[in-house]
């Protein structure tokens, strides 16, 4: 994960859920209000598919773990789309592999959801250890897990709208304080060069770091920049879901996210849920780029309140 300019904003309940005098908001509020909650999520299967891509290693470009995992999440997401395959390419010198799935490839109305893959080189954030790469299980691991098992509960369901799936590689290849572009190297990729030709989607859904303990997913400005109408969306859906105390109510940082690329390159109005606590030194917590991101700065409950809520919010349209 990386830092483009933290403006850390103002917090303003009224603007994003009570402000009972905009037309933006009431319409957002309304067209999820009195829909039944129709999901379960399992939190046992997306722990386990975190565990997964853990075991191979630190996914770094270029490492057999790196390999191996791509063709784990392949093989996955083989098992609940109805089609899979790995993009390949190559953006700012990196060779790229994004893990790519559609569910419901006739229906024209389409959602996207995507995290990114992969491991940064380096945990430079870490004291005794900053040359070594950590495990990034939730840097990485945690929106892929979640992502898998929402799959798994699509194919079940049959939702009414088409769902892609991009598992974006070399997004944390970023120079520290270098230019934006350093960062994010698969998504800039496929947002240039799309699995289809002509591709579009309603809106997208990004998962970074949805793993730890008491996550707080403070609104991301570029996310309200684009997407407010589906910000709102999703956040109201938490709400409803009893996930309110996970998605915080104001705004956090803006960030350099796979999603800005997405929205700038293509089009497309896409949202990043992140965990972002403005209570933090550096908002992501202390095992960001450190290896204390391992298995154990993942929580259940935190994946069930995200992944019941990305799930419920493709299940109502």
């Amino acid at each position: 994960m990386k830092i483009k300019t933290i403006i850390i904003l103002f917090s303003s309940f009224f603007l994003i859920l009570g402000c009972t005098d905009s037309n933006t908001t009431d319409s957002a509020s309304n067209t999820i209000q009195n829909v039944p909650i129709t999901v379960t999520f399992n939190t046992d299967s997306a722990y386990q598919y975190i565990q997964d891509q853990v075991d191979f290693g630190p996914r770094v470009p270029g490492s057999l773990a790196h390999k191996q995992t791509a063709e784990y999440l392949q093989k996955k997401l083989s098992q609940y789309c109805d089609t899979s395959f790995i993009q390949q390419g190559v953006f700012n010198n990196i060779a790229i592999n994004n893990i790519i799935g559609s569910i419901n490839q006739d229906k024209k109305n389409r959602i996207l959801l995507c995290a990114h893959w992969d491991t940064r080189p380096m945990a430079d954030q870490d004291i005794e250890r900053p040359t070594e790469p950590a495990d990034g299980a939730n840097d990485g691991a945690s929106g892929v897990g979640v992502i898998i098992e929402i799959a798994r509960q699509l194919q079940q369901k049959k939702p009414n709208v088409g769902v892609d799936i991009v598992f974006f590689d070399a997004e944390d290849m970023g120079e520290a304080n270098g230019a934006a572009t350093t960062w994010c190297l698969g998504s800039q990729y496929w947002s240039k060069n799309p699995h289809k030709s002509n591709y579009i989607a309603e809106f997208g859904i990004l998962l970074d770091m949805v793993g730890p303990k008491n996550a707080v997913f403070a609104i991301e400005a570029n996310s309200w920049m684009y997407a407010q109408l589906y910000v709102k969306n999703v956040w109201n859906t938490a709400k409803r879901l009893g996930h309110g105390r996970f998605f915080n109510n104001s705004f956090g940082g803006q960030l350099v996210d796979d999603h800005l690329f997405i929205n700038q390159n293509l089009g497309i109005p896409t949202l990043d849920i992140i965990h972002y606590d403005t209570k933090e030194n550096t908002g992501f917590g202390d095992f960001w780029h450190t290896h204390k991101d391992n298995m154990e700065t993942i929580d259940k409950i935190t994946l069930k309140a995200v992944g019941e809520t990305v799930l419920q919010v493709v299940m109502d349209k």
